[in-house]
């Protein structure tokens, strides 16, 4: 498997590890794919900073959240920026029993230490345009 193949595969496993602590309601394992020093902007469009600031909001918010929901994170496009810097593009669906929610965060990762980190995230939340 070449270097690229190995390094796709350990970001998707960072992305499913970013589904499975949501779908399980899990805010530490979901902090913990953060640097100390990682930016997150939230689908709501609130701003924090550093894996502290995102650990505090993410035992606000998520538990309990995902009561009758369940989100799906499908990597679609990654763009090495360096071999140790990536832009990841991921469609993310929430399920609910009323419909779904499409949104298509961006996760910035950098690879520290052999492993992949959440750096600088924005979530982005897709709302119909009119005629859909």
């Amino acid at each position: 498997m070449s270097a690229p193949n190995v390094e796709i595969e350990a970001i998707e496993q960072v992305v499913a590890t970013v589904e499975h602590s949501q779908n399980n309601e899990l805010p530490d394992e979901f902090a913990a794919l953060f640097r100390a020093d990682a930016i997150w902007t939230t689908g709501g469009g609130k701003r924090l900073y550093g894996r502290d600031a995102i650990a505090a909001f993410t035992h606000q918010v998520l538990p309990g959240a995902m009561r009758e929901t369940t989100v799906t994170f499908e990597v679609e496009h990654v763009l090495f920026i360096r071999p140790d810097v990536a832009a990841v593009k991921v469609l993310q669906t929430y399920r609910t029993p009323n419909g779904e929610e499409v949104g298509t965060p961006l996760f910035v990762m950098a690879k520290e230490d052999d492993h992949w980190h959440l750096t600088a995230c924005q979530n982005t939340t897709v709302h119909p345009s009119p005629g859909d």
